[in-house]
């Protein structure tokens, strides 16, 4: 398997990058897919939502009417659950949704992203480049070059670059990621990922562990 390999002026180089089979052209499995997913949205879940319950709500303990003899239905104080300004009955409290996955279960839902956007032509190279500046200005013309600026797109790089990364950082439909930290839901949540040139020989060493 092989892709050309473009410059930042969206010109296709005479260079050229294999890539394994076995990361980018794997038949995608679904199932793993979900799970990484899931487990990286579940983790980023703060889990902090609180509900005061009947003990905990301020108020008199007084009991509001006599138990018997006035044509209502019994009552206790103020704080009833099913009085207003209550207490909420079973609500929820804060709780960690996280969940650990198989390391993998992990590595082969990223080879399955990669697959699926390598057999959708959603994948593209270009060379290592480096901005002068951090200029949003600058990335914004490296994106129309490829026509990708109406576009969600991921740039992966290998090392980080400063300038890049805040030329990209007010542009809401793009993102700049290094290797290690790209994931399956990052692969999955863009219309196009950019590698640069030299990212692709590290991905590959990381997912063939």
């Amino acid at each position: 398997m092989e892709l050309a390999v473009y410059n930042i002026n969206g010109n296709k180089t005479e260079k050229t990058v294999k890539l394994k089979k076995e990361i980018f052209g794997i038949k995608p499995n679904e199932n793993a897919i979900y799970l990484d997913a899931k487990n990286i949205l579940a983790n980023s879940r703060q889990g902090t939502h609180k509900t005061k319950g009947r003990s905990e709500v301020k108020g008199s303990t007084r009991k509001l009417r006599r138990q018997k003899g006035t044509g209502f239905a019994r009552v206790g104080d103020i704080k009833s659950p099913i009085l207003r300004g209550g207490g909420i009955t079973f609500g929820p409290k804060p709780r960690d949704y996280g969940f650990k996955l198989n390391k993998k279960v992990k590595r082969l839902a990223r080879k399955s992203a990669l697959s699926h956007k390598m057999k959708n032509n959603n994948m593209t190279i270009i060379e290592d480049f480096s901005l002068e500046a951090p200029k949003t200005k600058d990335y914004m013309e490296i994106l129309r070059n490829f026509k990708f600026e109406t576009k969600k797109s991921l740039l992966v790089l290998s090392e980080g670059n400063e300038n890049i990364i805040l030329s990209a950082r007010n542009i809401s439909n793009s993102k700049v990621k290094l290797v290690s930290q790209l994931n399956t839901y990052d692969i999955l949540n863009t219309q196009q990922v950019i590698f640069a040139e030299s990212a692709i020989k590290e991905i590959e060493n990381l997912l063939m562990k």
